[in-house]
């Protein structure tokens, strides 16, 4: 995954201003047979997968906890969070660790695709119809054209829930033991 955290640096250059760096840069990824798109700005890092303690009685798009690096992070399968069929994780499957209203939270994603530049001009609004039949359509703010094809791009605040926050700011009071387990 070192190369995907290489596209991220690449992505954000080198200046010291790093929110203009970041306009309009998306962290791209693959989730069913769709493209979708993150602002670079809420991403912290591209993870391998890696194993995931349960937590019950949580939805079951809430995977559960990771470790990473001493800090426990709750994870969320973005498949099953837009009511998409589940898939068997692979070597391809990794974790984009995101910060969302001040909480740390991974979310596993089938494929990394790319991260593209896209100018407020190139995106769209969501179309209106068909939110009923599409779970994702709701976390989707808008439409970005990268040249013959489109992002879905989400909002972050709409992906994750009260309950998901709950969970994550929880998981960010939480301590790891001496051992590193969760």
């Amino acid at each position: 995954m070192d190369e995907t955290n290489e596209l991220k640096r690449v992505a954000a250059g080198s200046g010291s201003d790093e929110d203009n760096n970041e306009k309009g840069k998306y962290m791209t990824f693959k989730s069913g047979n769709e493209y979708f798109g993150l602002a670079i700005q809420y991403v912290n890092e591209i993870i391998q997968m890696q194993e995931i303690t349960a937590i019950p009685e949580t939805e079951d798009y809430i995977k559960g906890l990771i470790n990473l690096r001493g800090k426990v992070v709750p994870v969320i399968d973005v498949r099953l969070r837009f009511k998409q069929e589940p898939l068997d994780y692979n070597d391809r499957t990794c974790i984009i660790v995101i910060n969302v209203k001040s909480a740390v939270v991974g979310l596993i994603v089938e494929k990394i695709a790319e991260v593209v530049e896209i100018n407020e001009d190139m995106i769209l609004p969501p179309p209106k119809i068909g939110h009923g039949d599409k779970a994702q359509n709701k976390y989707v703010y808008g439409i970005g054209k990268v040249g013959n094809a489109v992002k879905l791009l989400l909002d972050p605040d709409k992906l994750l829930n009260d309950e998901d926050l709950s969970i994550a700011e929880q998981a960010n009071d939480m301590n790891v033991d001496e051992e590193g387990e969760v």
